[in-house]
C-alpha cells in the first residue's frame, strides 16, 4: 500500500497569500480615496447650477432698459434685489456670506454657495435670418458664477434688445 500524499497549500503559504493580497487590496483603496476625495460632488454641482438658473432668470426676466433711471446696487455681504427693474442693476451683484433670496435674506441650507454677477455689453449678434444684427447697446452677455469652497461654475447668457437694431420690415 502506498502512501497518498495530499496536495494544497501549506499554512505558511496561506498566510503569505493573504498577506499579499491585503497589501494589494490596501494601495488599491488608497488610490481610490485620493481620487473620490478630489472629484466633484454630483449634489454640490447639481445645486450650484441650480442656483445659477434659477439667478440667469431672474436676470433675463427684468427689462431690457429701466424706465427710471437705475436702482444703485445694493451693498453689503447679502445685497437685497427687489428693487432692481432693469438688467444692468445686477452688474456687480456679488454676495459673501451664502446665497439669499430677493429680499436679502440669507437662506441657511444655501449658506455656503456665493453668487457673483456680471452683466457686459457685448458686441455684436447677427440674427438667424442674416438680414440684420444687433450691435453695441443693444446685446448684453450676464454671467453668472456660483462658488462653493474652491469649486466655481460660471453659467453665461445672453439678452437682448431684440427690437432695436433690425432694418424695418419690407412690404
Amino acid at each position: 500500500m502506498s502512501i497518498r500524499r495530499q496536495t494544497g497549500m501549506t499554512m505558511i503559504e496561506l498566510v503569505m497569500a493573504i498577506v499579499i493580497l491585503g497589501v494589494g487590496i490596501a494601495g488599491v483603496m488608497s488610490a481610490f480615496t485620493t481620487v473620490v476625495k478630489s472629484s466633484a460632488d454630483p449634489l454640490i454641482r447639481k445645486q450650484m447650477l441650480a442656483i445659477a438658473e434659477g439667478m440667469m432668470e431672474e436676470i433675463s426676466l427684468q427689462p431690457f432698459a429701466a424706465a427710471a433711471p437705475a436702482q444703485a446696487n445694493a451693498s453689503g455681504p447679502c445685497p437685497a434685489r427687489e428693487a432692481f427693474n432693469d438688467i444692468l442693476d445686477y452688474n456687480g451683484l456679488q454676495t459673501t456670506v451664502g446665497f439669499c433670496d430677493t429680499t436679502g435674506t440669507l437662506i441657511p441650507a444655501l449658506s455656503s454657495y456665493n453668487v457673483a454677477v456680471a452683466v457686459n455689453q457685448a458686441g455684436i449678434l447677427n440674427t438667424v435670418s442674416g438680414n440684420g444684427n444687433l450691435a453695441g447697446g443693444n446685446v448684453y452677455q450676464i454671467t453668472v458664477t456660483v462658488t462653493h469652497g474652491a469649486e466655481s461654475l460660471a453659467l453665461v447668457g445672453w439678452r437682448t434688445n431684440y427690437a432695436a437694431g433690425l432694418p424695418p420690415d419690407e412690404p
